[in-house]
């Protein structure tokens, strides 16, 4: 009877053990694959290509609008964002596009085992330094996205996919920039 309450016990540890290890990260050319067909859907499904930048800049503009309406009236800026008035700038497919992909990062973190609080960082840097230095980062690539009309997603993979010059320009000074910057930053990892 032992053996048998054993074999249970040896059973249940090796089940724990499996939901504690995170499954292996997607195969990157499938995911590449993945990501094209999900595009593809979104200009055949909804006529427009993928991007995230101007959902941050509807929610702006949705606030400045509450707090100063007269001033995002008169601002052409806010105005296009927050439109006539005839519909609610919160019906916007960037936002629902957004929320989707917070969503779904979230189901396929949990599916996967990965789920987790953490700070990546190398062995050099504080966990402050490294907040820091990705919200530095962040704070460039939005104020880089607002410049470019875009951000990667949309640049990149939307204008890429529709052979826009503008955009391909745009990736090779995102590539010729984190290159130039990586030597300088890789004393942050290692």
């Amino acid at each position: 009877m032992t053996s048998i309450n054993d074999a249970a016990f040896k059973e249940n540890i090796q089940a724990a053990e499996k939901i504690k290890t995170p499954k292996p990260y997607s195969n990157p050319y499938l995911a590449g694959i993945g990501l094209g067909l999900v595009l593809l859907a979104a200009f055949v499904i909804m006529g427009r290509g993928l991007g995230a930048s101007g959902a941050f800049t509807t929610l702006i503009s949705v606030g400045v609008n509450e707090v100063a309406p007269e001033h995002a009236a008169n601002n052409s800026f806010f105005a296009e964002y927050i439109g006539d008035g005839t519909q609610s700038p919160l019906k916007d497919w960037l936002l629902f596009e957004v929320i989707g992909v917070i969503l779904g990062g979230f189901i396929s973190g949990a599916l996967a085992g990965r789920i987790k609080i953490s700070t990546e960082k190398g062995p050099r840097i504080s966990v402050k330094g490294r907040w820091m230095l990705a919200l530095l980062g962040g704070t460039l690539m939005g104020f880089g996205a607002k410049l470019a009309r875009g951000c990667t997603s949309g640049q990149a993979l939307t204008g890429g996919a529709l052979l826009n010059v503008g955009s391909w320009a745009f990736m090779m000074m995102v590539f010729a920039g984190a290159y130039a910057l990586a030597y300088f930053m890789r004393r942050q990892w290692t």
